[in-house]
C-alpha cells in the first residue's frame, strides 16, 4: 500500500475566519495558504496569537470612563498614549486623583 496524503481544502468558515483576521491585523492573506486546510489553520493559530497580545494591554472600558471623569474634573486631556496601554493609563489615573 502506497502512503499518498491529499490536502484538504480549507473550509469556507476558516477562509472566512482567516479573512477577518487579515483585516484586523492588517495583513495580507496569500494565496497559496488559502488551498490547504492545515496550512491555513497554521496561519490563523500565528494571526491569533499575534493580536491577543494587543489586546491585553489595553485600559478597561472602566478605567477609561474613570480617567475621563478625572479629566472633566480637572479640565485637562488624558494622553492619547494612555489610551493604547493600560499601564500608562494606571499611572495617569492615580497621578490625577
Amino acid at each position: 500500500m502506497e502512503s499518498t496524503t491529499y490536502a484538504l481544502p480549507a473550509t469556507p468558515k476558516q477562509i472566512a475566519y482567516a479573512r477577518a483576521l487579515a483585516l484586523r491585523n492588517q495583513t495580507l492573506l496569500p494565496w497559496e495558504v488559502q488551498q490547504d486546510r492545515r496550512s491555513l489553520s497554521a496561519w490563523i493559530d500565528e494571526q491569533a496569537k499575534m493580536n491577543l497580545g494587543a489586546q491585553e494591554s489595553r485600559p478597561t472600558s472602566r478605567q477609561v470612563a474613570f480617567a475621563e471623569r478625572l479629566a472633566r474634573i480637572k479640565r485637562r486631556a488624558v494622553p492619547d498614549e494612555c489610551f493604547r496601554d493600560k499601564g500608562l493609563m494606571s499611572k495617569w489615573i492615580d497621578g490625577n486623583k
